[in-house]
């Protein structure tokens, strides 16, 4: 069964590359999004996000708050590299299908290198080696290729995403590793990878919380401004945040106030 699956993902791969060959001037018809006004269901989005921060303040971020103060930073960090390696082979495949082929050797050197020499990506010896990480995924080449984003979306346990960005989930959880194995190995690996990634985003959401008048808002504003920096290689058109960084300076003035 494990190896009918794998090989299905083989050919989903193949096929995907496939189409990128086919499509490799495609980076030209990168689709600007409207940011403001997608939030077309903002009522449904407003009570799952309610809901998740009830869910992260007595649950998830008590539990990352526990992780930090016992475990150190160094380990921390390896298991960090370990989950972003065992992910990237979703990045190597996107870069190829948004025709970014000297990206895309890179990127698959990179994942080469760190589960070998690295010993499953545990170690991030590509950097070292000046072989930089990138992030990319099927929304973004979605953009790519042309296609509207969809409104705007604060998913259950997910978090903020957009109607294009859910495509995502199928290449992302075909090409993880950690998908195949038996559940009594998944399930705690998947607990790790959750508290762990919480742990990484305390300082942030911190931030988020002293600094928004309203937090839905501010996540939004910022989930949507990240996704178009990573769109556009961090080189979008004219900013569209020009209101969003100004009322944000605005609401931290009046909170220091």
């Amino acid at each position: 069964m494990i190896s009918r699956s794998i090989f299905v993902s083989i050919k989903l791969v193949i096929l995907s590359i496939v189409i990128a060959f086919f499509t490799g001037c495609a980076g030209n018809n990168i689709k600007q999004d409207v940011v403001h006004n997608t939030d077309s269901i903002e009522p449904a989005n407003r009570l799952f996000f309610d809901v998740n921060e009830s869910l992260d303040k007595n649950i998830f971020k008590p539990a990352a708050e526990a992780y930090v103060s016992v475990t150190p930073k160094p380990i921390r960090t390896t298991v960090t590299n370990f989950f972003n390696n065992i992910t990237y082979l979703n990045v190597v495949l996107n870069s190829f299908l948004q025709g970014k082929w000297k990206q895309g050797i890179h990127d698959s050197l990179r994942f080469f290198y760190n589960s070998t020499i690295g010993i499953g990506g545990l170690f991030d010896v590509s950097t070292a080696l000046e072989i930089s990480a990138h992030d990319e995924d099927f929304g973004q080449t979605l953009a790519v290729w042309g296609v509207d984003q969809g409104s705007y979306l604060y998913l259950p346990f997910f978090g903020p995403n957009t109607v294009r960005n859910t495509t995502n989930f199928v290449p992302s959880t075909l090409l993880n590793p950690l998908f195949y194995a038996s559940g009594i190995v998944l399930l705690p690996v998947t607990a790790l990878n959750a508290v762990n990634t919480r742990a990484n985003l305390l300082e942030a959401s911190n931030i988020r919380d002293e600094a928004a008048l309203d937090p839905y808002v501010f996540t939004r504003e910022a989930y949507l401004q990240q996704r178009e920096h990573l769109i556009f290689d961090g080189n979008p058109p004219v900013s569209k945040y020009d209101d969003f960084v100004l009322e944000t300076e605005q609401e931290s003035s009046l909170i220091i106030e």
